[in-house]
């Protein structure tokens, strides 16, 4: 009797180890670090610069669910929201907050007031000394780096190569976001670079999907030869909106992004974002192996797309010149 109650007692205790033992398992898997991002944007519209973002983080030797956890927060084109959802990220602990897509100047202001300790990374169209998100590109001080696109910056270029698809256009509507913070330095450029060509400029602004329509209806009654669509996060989110109404009114455009130019669009000229999404996301990845952002200068364009539609020009009656033809990273037909 003795020895069967021994048995069952260790049968018992055996059970209640075997029951424990995988608890005591979970609990010591290491906690995967996580990088919180941060966007003025919807998820819906920011597949591809994600897509790039995590290929960036991946070419470091992380591997999202293995080695890292990636939690964003999207303000879906409410910028008031972004303080709001900054302080959630810091709250969580996260080790990087990455603030990019479309939306990201906005985002990486947020994420700068909302901690000088969690180390941030950006990748923005802007020019991140002007807009105060760093102090210098060389040396970023504090806790915050990345990548730019400088779209803001490129807006004379762009106008030239619309000027020289279409040299006899005189009268150039330029679409605008008038809520945009960069929007000012970005008219500017391109009225400074409109008179340096001898154009003329017609202002249209919108901020809101109804807006697009009527300055739409505005520059045809104007009679604007060409659209200049300004780099913006709203109008980027607009994009299909914007290429459907040039279609409809037969108004040849130039955007800033391929992929306006690959739905329809006639032409588009920028730095390439989504190397740019791709950079950052190395950053991240550098940073939680250990390097510091002070010692991670913010990194500039290398990598430049213009892109024509000949489909698009046909439609519109238009010859591309061979010139233009020539520089072209990609042509659609």
């Amino acid at each position: 009797m003795g020895i069967d109650i021994g048995r069952r007692q260790f049968i018992s205790a055996l059970g209640s180890a075997t029951a424990i033992w995988p608890l005591a398992a979970r609990a010591q898997q290491p906690v995967l670090p996580v990088i919180g991002v941060l966007s003025g944007q919807s998820p819906e519209i920011s597949d591809s610069q994600m897509a790039a973002f995590r290929r960036g983080v991946y070419e470091t030797g992380f591997v999202e669910g293995r080695d890292v956890t990636i939690d964003s927060r999207w303000a879906r084109n409410n910028n008031d929201r972004l303080p709001a959802l900054a302080a959630e990220l810091v709250q969580r602990r996260v080790a990087v907050i990455a603030a990019i897509a479309f939306g990201s100047t906005p985002a990486a202001l947020a994420a700068k007031a909302a901690t000088s300790d969690i180390p941030i990374v950006f990748a923005v169209g802007t020019d991140p000394v002007k807009t105060g998100i760093v102090s210098s590109l060389n040396r970023p001080s504090g806790n915050v780096t990345g990548a730019t696109f400088f779209a803001n910056e490129l807006a004379a270029k762009r106008l030239g190569l619309l000027h020289e698809l279409l040299p006899q256009a005189t009268l150039i509507a330029v679409l605008m976001n008038q809520d945009f913070p960069d929007a000012a330095d970005q008219l500017k450029d391109i009225q400074d670079a409109a008179r340096a060509l001898g154009l003329k400029t017609l202002v249209v602004n919108a901020s809101t999907e109804h807006e697009i329509d009527d300055g739409f209806a505005a520059l045809v009654r104007q009679r604007a030869d060409a659209l200049f669509v300004g780099a913006d996060p709203f109008l980027s989110s607009r994009q299909d909106q914007i290429v459907e109404l040039a279609r409809r009114n037969a108004v040849p455009a130039i955007y800033d992004l391929r992929q306006a130019t690959a739905s329809g669009g006639l032409i588009s000229y920028a730095a390439s974002s989504l190397d740019t999404q791709r950079l950052a996301g190395v950053y991240a990845g550098r940073i939680l192996k250990g390097e510091k952002t002070v010692d991670l200068p913010v990194l500039q364009p290398t990598k430049f797309e213009l892109v024509i539609n000949l489909k698009t020009a046909k439609a519109l009656a238009l010859t591309v010149p061979p010139s233009l033809l020539a520089l072209a990273d990609e042509v659609i037909e």
